[in-house]
């Protein structure tokens, strides 16, 4: 009998763990190592807190951040939280973020990432932004470029969006220059700084499929 009942207790065990467990279909994500990506120009690489002072010069100025919609840092202080931020998404396999740079100087000069991770659905958000001096120079086509690449080859998205302020015609110009098209578009469903903004949702399908 306690044999009998040893045995009840093992498999109800194995029942719960296998109930409990992940769905084995989920998409798997592990960014360590940090991947390094590179372009014909620039490096793609993991940010950190040595980079504060050039986070802060792009999230300080005012055309970089036009259309972010997201609060502008006052500080050192303010670049560090965010720093801090992306690497607390990277450890938990929620999210990457990587600092542009030139390939003959390490200098952040803009940052790109996936986040937002839908794993269930093989899904992330892209966003990007490039400090105004590099601007109107094929940076930020090489960047996407390369993250797109490492998203549906290296991480087997099956697809990708980009959350935009209507605005922003210059990220929706980008954006359709990559094969992206509008998904949808949110009529004020977004509130900051005392107004409600609407929203385009671009996206793009893994070109594996």
């Amino acid at each position: 009998m306690l044999r009998f009942f040893c045995f009840l207790n093992k498999f109800n065990n194995i029942f719960l763990d296998i109930c409990c467990a992940k769905p084995i279909y989920m998409l798997v994500v592990n960014f360590d190592p940090f991947p390094m990506l590179f372009t014909e120009r620039l490096m793609l690489r993991q940010i950190s807190a040595a980079d504060a002072p050039e986070i802060f010069a792009l999230r300080c100025n005012k055309e970089a951040m036009q259309f972010i919609d997201r609060p502008m840092a006052e500080s050192i202080a303010d670049a560090l939280q965010y720093i801090q931020k992306l690497i607390d998404s990277l450890q938990n396999n929620e999210g990457i973020t990587w600092g542009i740079c030139l390939k003959e100087d390490t200098a952040l000069i803009g940052t790109i990432g996936l986040w937002r991770i839908d794993k269930a659905n093989y899904r992330a958000e892209i966003g990007y932004m490039l400090h105004p001096l590099q601007h109107k120079k094929g940076y930020m086509q090489e960047a996407i470029s390369a993250t797109l690449d490492y998203g549906f080859i290296t991480m087997r998205l099956h697809s990708v969006e980009a959350n935009i302020n209507t605005a922003n015609e210059a990220s929706k110009k980008i954006l359709e220059k990559n094969n992206f098209v509008q998904e949808a578009f949110f009529k004020e469903n977004y509130y900051y700084k005392g107004k409600f903004l609407d929203s385009h949702i671009y996206s793009l399908l893994t070109p594996l499929r």
